[in-house]
């Protein structure tokens, strides 16, 4: 008989895999990807005035909060072991340069030192970009003529890079002496790292870190976000300036330009429909990694629960499972404090 016949080979007893799925116990025990509070960082937006807690129509349970009502919250996310918080501000007043963003006095840095008084183990991120604080909604300084820095060459709108980036850093140093510990620049400018980099080491913080939102999208799943910050663009839209969501090989040289520019940790953002770009960056880079799980996809769980489609415990742990098993160290979600609660009861 050929020895390569499949009678001359060995038989195995069946191969069962459901023997480990036999019981929940055991299905913990060899379970490969563990969700912990720790993983959460919760986003919260911030306005000026004083015992607001602002629903936000687009987003269920999430709101606009004053910043005695900011202190609040902050509080009881730590209370769950919620290790961090990210924070995005609402200016009383917009104008063309955002200068509520690098005012001492302009509602985040008034936000960070509230939440340092209250609440010092928290870790503070400042996402560091001008959508929230210019009237026209864009990221930072557009090509208008007549301004100061107007260039002829280039189509009126256009984000000027240099201009927004230089911003950027004046704005990095005051969130950091307001107690910020990570900055967190999100608009996808060009050198936008190395410039806050160097701002906050010219002004003595070379211990706050910078996480760079490296990748990010031209996304539809932002909608919700823009309600919540009221922050739509007034003309156009962001794709001079995000990324294509088609694009794969160009994510990975945006990530090496921010490692190479100095960033402490890395970030995707949305997560969910860009699990392959996550974990391609994982691969590659030895960095931190961050993954926003954005507002759009927090509003069409809460949308197909309402609607009886879906189970909203169920769903929102196994995205944000799939988040950290793509890669995730840290997931930015709206469902901070939900997760927290149901990862506490078992």
């Amino acid at each position: 008989m050929n020895s390569n016949s499949l009678a001359a080979q060995p038989t195995y007893p069946a191969l069962r895999p459901r023997r480990l799925r036999m019981h929940p116990t055991l299905r913990r025990m060899v379970r490969e990807t563990t969700l912990t509070p720790a993983d959460l960082v919760a986003p919260l937006f911030v306005r000026h005035g004083k015992g607001q807690r602002i629903p936000i129509g687009s987003m269920p349970g999430q709101f606009q909060f004053t910043v005695d009502q900011l202190v609040i919250e902050v509080r009881e996310l730590a209370q769950l072991g919620v290790p961090a918080v990210i924070l995005f501000g609402i200016p009383a007043v917009k104008d063309a340069v955002g200068s509520d963003n690098y005012s001492p006095n302009g509602i985040v840095p008034q936000a960070i030192r509230a939440i340092k008084d209250a609440a010092p183990e928290l870790i503070v991120l400042s996402d560091m970009c001008f959508c929230e604080y210019t009237d026209h909604g864009h990221c930072g300084i557009i090509n208008t003529p007549g301004d100061a820095h107007f260039h002829a060459h280039l189509p009126e709108g256009y984000l000027l890079n240099d201009p927004t980036r230089d911003l950027l850093g004046r704005a990095a140093v005051v969130h950091a002496e307001a107690g910020a510990d990570i900055i967190a620049p999100s608009g996808m400018v060009d050198g936008m790292v190395g410039a806050i980099r160097t701002a906050l080491d010219g002004a003595g913080f070379d211990h706050v870190a910078i996480m760079s939102y490296a990748v990010k999208f031209a996304s539809g799943f932002y909608g919700p976000f823009r309600d919540a910050a009221e922050s739509p663009p007034s003309f156009g839209d962001r794709s001079q300036y995000q990324m294509d969501p088609a694009n794969r090989r160009e994510a990975m040289k945006e990530a090496a330009l921010d490692v190479a520019e100095g960033a402490d940790m890395l970030m995707v953002k949305p997560a969910m429909p860009y699990l392959d770009i996550l974990a391609a960056i994982r691969e590659t880079y030895p960095l931190p990694l961050g993954a926003y799980h954005v507002s759009g996809a927090y509003a069409m769980l809460h949308a197909a629960t309402a609607n009886g489609w879906l189970e909203l415990r169920r769903c929102a742990l196994e995205s944000l499972t799939s988040i950290k098993r793509a890669g995730a160290d840290l997931i930015l979600t709206y469902f901070a404090r939900d997760a927290a609660r149901w990862l506490s009861e078992g």
